[in-house]
């Protein structure tokens, strides 16, 4: 296909472009077996003017030849003041307690507010240039980085406004909760920073108290709660289940986020039907995170070949109208080894891993318009008319095309202008990461 230039202002009409029905409400017209419909998308003063069926017959305008256009990504489960410290503190096994260890080490001794605000810079930088125009991040708040991280994450955020829209939520164990004076005072540190109370949780034996607590700690303060739970494989993990009986019981009308639940896909079908009917009855969203999991679930110190792919059942979930999303989450740190931020390889590597294929159906949404609705940013993740001329033009035409290759090549546009898109260069970060 040849070289694609776009215009240097508008208006200007993009003419034979691929668009997906599940990204594009509104564009009533017959979509290929994909969910591709051929369209017309025309931008002027930084907003998409009009988006219409493909007219052959139209006015002359730039014609993409049936390329790709999503709407900008949207990635809602992220580590990001984790991100690059693997050349300084990498996972010693590859194992989930190898990364907890050399990251509480690394925080520690190495997490000053200079340190966390250039390695989030960073992954802001490679996340912009790949497509992505909004993240969730999740910041540690073990005592005392709160007092560190959560400045900076309200400076970045200001200095990112309108390139990135940013959203934080704290994170501690659930066992944190215990000492409620100061679980409590974080949460009003997260309240006055407009965040997200957030924990991870696992089966301790007060668990259910303490989901209490932090429910009414969410209440009381009108945050939005956001938890990790159950990345493991162990089958008596079900602190998903506690979750959603404990929005039931609190009548919690905020929104909340659960992100891995990896226990759930080892479970008898019996105890995940019973969950599943809890979690979407309490109107639960749920995010996988395919990469992370892949890379640290089931890996056996004999050496021998794992045997589970370390996924929920998205696909169960989704049959009962539970919200859900696929995101990056860490990126090369000790949990996770590799990953840029970008969105489009999260999409390819859950599309394998999960089959979100064989039908495609609307599972796109689950990189844009799905983590969009939860994190409650409206207008992003979707094309259409009036709103932000937010897009990514591929060069694939269709998914086996866009899923094959990198498209680091690919056209990002913002405010209908094209941006320069030059990733940051690992070097950068070299003085922070010691001989």
């Amino acid at each position: 296909m040849a070289a694609f230039q776009l215009p240097a202002s508008s208006p200007y009409t993009l003419s034979r472009v691929r668009l997906h029905a599940s990204l594009t409400p509104g564009l009533a017209a017959p979509a290929d077996a994909e969910g591709f419909i051929l369209a017309d998308l025309a931008v002027a003063d930084g907003k998409i003017a009009s988006i219409a069926p493909y007219d052959p017959a139209a006015l002359p305008a730039f014609d993409l030849a049936g390329r790709i256009v999503f709407p900008c990504f949207v990635d809602c489960h992220t580590h990001i003041d984790k991100g690059h410290i693997w050349p300084r503190s990498p996972n010693p096994d590859g194992s989930f307690m190898g990364a907890l260890v050399a990251n509480e080490i690394d925080r520690m001794s190495r997490w000053s507010a200079a340190d966390v605000s250039r390695r989030m810079d960073f992954a802001l930088r490679s996340a912009y240039a790949h497509g992505t125009k909004a993240i969730r991040t999740h910041l540690d708040s073990v005592a005392p980085q709160e007092e560190i991280s959560w400045p900076v994450f309200e400076e970045i955020r200001e200095r990112w406004r309108g390139r990135i829209e940013l959203q934080a939520s704290c994170l501690t164990g659930i066992e944190a909760a215990r000492d409620k004076a100061w679980f409590a005072a974080l949460a009003k540190r997260v309240a006055a920073a407009g965040g997200v109370l957030g924990a991870v949780t696992y089966m301790v034996p007060d668990l259910e108290e303490l989901l209490d607590f932090v429910f009414s700690l969410a209440i009381e303060h009108g945050l939005d709660l956001d938890f990790h739970a159950d990345e493991t494989d162990d089958v008596s993990a079900v602190s998903l289940r506690k979750i959603a009986e404990a929005a039931l019981w609190n009548d919690f009308q905020g929104k909340i986020l659960v992100g891995h639940c990896c226990s759930l896909s080892r479970q008898p079908d019996r105890e995940v039907l019973d969950t599943l009917d809890k979690v979407a009855k309490a109107g639960l969203s749920v995010v996988s995170l395919p990469m992370c999991n892949l890379y640290l679930q089931d890996r056996r110190k004999d050496g021998t070949t794992p045997r589970w792919r370390g996924v929920t059942l998205l696909h169960e979930m989704k049959a009962r109208g539970i919200p859900v999303a696929v995101a990056s989450d860490n990126t090369r740190d000790p949990f996770y080894a590799y990953g840029d931020l970008d969105m489009l390889e999260v999409y390819r590597m859950a599309t394998r891993i999960l089959h979100l294929d064989h039908p495609v159906g609307d599972w796109p949404r689950a990189v844009a318009a799905a983590p969009a609705e939860i994190m409650g940013i409206d207008g992003a993740g979707i094309l259409a008319t009036g709103g932000p001329a937010d897009f990514i033009i591929f060069k694939g035409r269709s998914f086996t095309e866009l899923l094959s290759r990198p498209e680091s090549d690919r056209i990002v546009v913002r405010d209908g202008r094209a941006l320069e898109r030059g990733l940051p260069d690992y070097s950068e970060l070299d003085d922070l990461m010691g001989a």
